[in-house]
């Protein structure tokens, strides 16, 4: 299934976008003009992915700094052990859409808790 997310003209280079899709994923635009999406939710916590910082082909957690690759969903530096899930990427007629990945995502302990019934 394909997702619009916006216009490429929408998102500036060095910026990020959530999509309120569960779980949520962000949408990067890098400085080099590529674009990525990954899961929005960090894997150590409940931390916005899009909130953090965009280097490279990385982004930064804004809670613990984590970092994880846009291109492959790896952790670069914990305290984060779980890659992000990746998305791929459409770019057609300036619309920026977004093809959901079908893996389970990776969520931190206390929302897959939550998911669960148990204590959040």
């Amino acid at each position: 299934m394909m997702i619009p997310a916006c216009r490429l003209a929408d998102l500036p280079r060095g910026e990020a976008l959530r999509l309120d899709v569960d779980p949520p994923v962000s949408v990067f635009h890098t400085d080099d003009g590529e674009v990525f999406a990954i899961d929005d939710t960090c894997t150590h916590q409940d931390a916005s992915l899009a909130d953090g910082w965009l280097e490279g082909c990385e982004v930064e957690c804004p809670l613990h700094a984590s970092k994880f690759d846009l291109r492959t969903g790896a952790v670069d530096s914990p305290p984060a052990k779980l890659p992000v899930r990746t998305h791929e990427v459409v770019v057609d007629n300036d619309m920026i859409y977004v093809r959901l990945s079908t893996e389970a995502p990776n969520l931190p302990p206390c929302i897959s808790a939550r998911l669960a019934g148990g204590p959040a």
